[in-house]
Parts: C-alpha cells; structure tokens; sequence
C-alpha cells in the first residue's frame, strides 16, 4: 500500500535542495580552493543543471561537480513527482479549498450555527435556505459532511462541545445557535459552551426527554424542542383539528405560497412606535394583520385590540403575504433608515 504524499515531502524535498547546495559550497570551498561565494556561485550553476561556466582544473572539483549534478537530478525528479502526487492526491487543492472556506467563514455576520447536521440539523437548514438566512455546520460525521457538500453551505468538521471550534464557526458575530446534535449530552455542552461564550446568543436545542429538556432550560437555552412530543401533538391536532391543523401549516411554513407569519419589533427610532394599530390603519395601508404582540417582559397579548399601542420593544406577531408583510416592515423601519 503507497502512502500518499503530502506538504511534508514537498518540504523535505526543499530542505534537501539547499542541504545539497550548501554540502556543495563547502565541498568546491575545500578541493577547488575559491572564494566563499565563488564556491557559492559554481554549486549554484552546477546543482541548478544550467551548466557551468569554467571546467574545474581539478580532479576533485571535477567529481564534486558530477555528485552535485546528480544530486540536483534526484531532487528535481523528486520534486517533480511529489508535486505531481500532490495534485493527484488533492492536497494542493484542498488546502486552496480550505482557504477558500476559511474566507468565507472569516466573512459571517449575523449568521446562525447548526451543530449537528442529522436528520433534525438538515432539516433546520432546509428551512434556513428557504428563509435566505446565512448559517454554517458544524459536525465530525462523514454523512453530515456529505450532506452539507451537497446543501453547498459552510461546513467545519468539529464539535460544539469544544470551545475553540465554536469560535472557529464565527460564534462571536452569529445570530443564533442550534444545538441539533442526536446526542442530549452533546446538546447539553453545546447550550453550556455557546451561552458562556456570548450571554446574548438566541440558543435552540434538541432534548429526546423531559428530563434532558429540564437541564437544557436551566443551562440556558432560549427554546427547547422534543421531536417526538412534538410530532405527537401534530398528528394529534390533524386527527382532532384537521382544519385548523392545515391553516397553522400554511401560515407557519416557510415555502407558503399564500399567508407567512413574521415578527417585527417596535424600534424606539421608527416613527410609528406609540400609536395605536387604529391610528396607523395597519391593515387598511399594508394588508398584513396583526395577531398578537409580545411585550418586553415577554408576555403576550395574543388579541390585540384595535386600540392597542405599539409601544417600542414590543414584536408584532403578523399574518400576510410576502408583499403585505413587506409593506410592515417598511412601516416600522427606524426613522434613520427611511432618511438614508
């Protein structure tokens, strides 16, 4: 079995290069009795296989000049193949490709991170890419690096266990965290790690029990989802609610053709922030409806009235289509932003 070659052999081939041209300074420096840099320049010429510019008079620097000539020859023929082994192998462009990759994660900002690229973290990314949102794996499966090179998205072979590979997927500028790993001591550590690192970080993880749910919440996970609970409640509400199973189902889903639901918050700086939804005419000017609001304290007011005042740090919870809910958005951008 051949052992491929690597950077290293490309190294070892240039360390002996200039081992040989220095062994042939010295040895021209002793049996031709020139100058240091005479001697220089003659192993150059002669290890360069260029040719030299005077025979040697002696017998000895004759033989010296055939042994560095045919030192050159081996290096360059083995320099030659490991160049062309390190090709074939793909190490010249995988590093290439790494640095590629090494840019673009350099480039994040506001982006969010998926640790665990199962069934549940493809899922995620799925609903990531059809939101337009940036993100960015983070696994050490082979499977979950086979998935992600065909999703096309970032990837970084490591665990979001470990402190340094969070920060290697650019924890400090992201946006949010999925911990989506099969593992609920793996998720654990994740919540536990990302929390320490950015107190402010939006954390979602994966828990397969109660008990794993209650740890993560405690560790500090913003929002804690059982897949198996929740899988339950869904085919629970088609059989009982089949109607209203299907109207959350188009309203929720990211790919809806007709309604979405989106949350905007109240900036301090937008222009509307104090009235009331009846002085702005929300519906009457953007079509979207708004169907709840969640106040500072993180309670909700999931009827808001008419009368209701859109006080800055709420988040409106609207219902429209992709152009209605534009229009809302453009409603409440900050005054800054309209001027500019």
């Amino acid at each position: 079995m051949t052992t491929p070659y690597t950077l290293k052999h490309f190294k070892i081939a240039l360390c002996a290069f200039f081992v040989a041209l220095g062994l042939g300074t010295v040895a021209f420096r002793l049996v031709g009795h020139e100058g240091l840099f005479a001697s220089f320049y003659r192993a150059t010429v002669t290890i360069s296989l260029t040719g030299i510019d005077s025979r040697p008079p002696h017998v000895g620097a004759q033989i010296v000049t055939v042994l560095v000539i045919l030192a050159g020859m081996a290096i360059y023929g083995y320099l030659a193949s490991a160049i062309v082994e390190l090709i074939a192998h793909g190490v010249l462009t995988g590093v290439l490709s790494e640095r590629r990759k090494n840019r673009v994660i350099r480039g994040l900002r506001d982006h969010y991170i998926i640790c665990g690229y199962g069934r549940v973290g493809r899922r995620v990314g799925r609903e990531f890419r059809d939101a337009g949102v940036p993100y960015i794996v983070l696994d050490f499966t082979p499977e979950s690096q086979h998935f992600a090179a065909e999703d096309k998205v970032p990837y970084v072979e490591g665990s979001g266990t470990r402190d340094e590979d969070l920060e290697h997927v650019g924890l400090e500028h992201a946006r949010g965290l999925v911990a989506s790993s099969d593992s609920d001591v793996d998720n654990l550590y994740i919540v536990v790690s990302a929390r320490a690192s950015r107190p402010d970080l939006f954390v979602v993880a994966r828990a397969s029990t109660e008990d794993a749910a209650r740890k993560m919440w405690r560790a500090g996970a913003d929002r804690v989802v059982q897949p198996y609970t929740a899988a339950g409640q869904e085919m629970a509400k088609l059989v009982l609610r089949p109607q209203v199973a299907a109207f959350l189902d188009i309203v929720t889903s990211a790919g809806g053709p007709d309604l979405q639901m989106e949350e905007i918050e109240v900036s301090p700086a937008c222009v509307p922030a104090g009235k009331s939804i009846r002085e702005l005419r929300v519906s009457h000017e953007t079509g979207a409806l708004i169907v709840a609001l969640r106040k500072p304290d993180g309670s909700f007011d999931t009827t808001p009235s008419p009368d209701a005042v859109l006080a800055p740090g709420d988040v409106m919870i609207a219902v429209g289509t992709g152009a209605e809910l534009h229009a809302l958005e453009e409603m409440f951008k900050p005054a800054q932003a309209v001027a500019g």
